[in-house]
Parts: structure tokens; C-alpha cells; sequence
């Protein structure tokens, strides 16, 4: 394990040290609990937007998004 500080509120700290003491385990213990929930709930990014194989232009929207025109069209 690494060390670090954090800044938080008063508050938020006083709360998460009751859970602490409800729970029978340490301040630092719940931190990191929070700190793996909230790691866990990031949507991660997909690799590529492209369809099919990347070998087979014109499919391969990842290369080729530098030649895609994304300017919105007026709808008027």
C-alpha cells in the first residue's frame, strides 16, 4: 500500500468515522472502501469505435475519425 493525504470536509469525515466505529474497523478502512466503490462504478472507455475488423477501411472508424466531419447541420 501507498500513503497519501486527502482533503475533506469536517463533516463528511465525522460521518465516515460513525461508520467506522458501527462497523468495527478503521477510518482508513473505509476510505479505501469508498475509494474502491467509486473506482469500480468508472464506466471505462471503449478501445476503438470501429465496426469490423480494423484491417478493412472503410469500417475502421478509429482511423479515420480525423477524416469524419462531426460539424453539427442546421436542422432549419
Amino acid at each position: 500500500m501507498k500513503r497519501t493525504t486527502i482533503m475533506a470536509d469536517e463533516d463528511l469525515l465525522d460521518r465516515l468515522q460513525r461508520i467506522a466505529q458501527q462497523e468495527g474497523v478503521s477510518l482508513a478502512e473505509v476510505i479505501r472502501e469508498g475509494l474502491e466503490l467509486r473506482a469500480r462504478q468508472r464506466r471505462r472507455l471503449p478501445r476503438s469505435f470501429g465496426v469490423g475488423a480494423a484491417s478493412e477501411p472503410p469500417y475502421d472508424m478509429a482511423r479515420r475519425a480525423g477524416e469524419l466531419d462531426f460539424t453539427a447541420e442546421s436542422w432549419r
